[in-house]
């Protein structure tokens, strides 16, 4: 039997709604890992990006996970919360890769973060309900490339 390897990027909204179901982040998460996702891409944004990992370094506990942290430029957590900051390390040390696209920041370096993770996927995973920003961009940017979008 032939084992199915793809890749999954993540993109979602930084501010989420109250009622976020964090239950159905878990379990389509889970499912995804059931059906062949192996390689998970996080853009580690506050909002959806670090909730999505923190349920994907649950699971790779049980199941055999390659996370790649996707930051667009090295040091970005120096702008988050304390408290998202120090998610952001705690959950980096889950990773197995950290690819950093820019030394500093630079116009468009979030965006050209959005396309490399789409380009390196088999599949976007999205919690996308505005048609601005850089969740709606990138579910865009997916559907021209003809990657598939779950919408979650």
């Amino acid at each position: 039997m032939r084992t199915i390897h793809m890749t999954c990027a993540l993109t979602g909204h930084r501010e989420l709604p109250p009622g976020f179901d964090l239950n159905a982040l878990q379990d389509r998460l889970a499912l995804l890992a059931e059906n062949g996702c192996d390689t998970f891409l996080c853009g580690m944004a506050e909002g959806f990006d670090l909730l999505a990992l923190g349920c994907l370094a649950r699971l790779k506990r049980e199941k055999k996970l390659f996370l790649e942290a996707c930051v667009p430029y090295e040091g970005v957590e120096k702008r988050f919360s304390d408290r998202n900051r120090r998610l952001f390390g705690e959950l980096l040390t889950w990773c197995d890769r950290k690819t950093v696209l820019f030394p500093e920041y630079r116009t468009g370096c979030f965006l050209a973060r959005d396309r490399y993770m789409v380009d390196c996927a088999d599949v976007l995973l999205a919690y996308c309900t505005k048609t601005r920003g850089g969740a709606a961009y990138t579910v865009g940017y997916a559907e021209r490339k003809g990657v598939p979008v779950i919408r979650l």
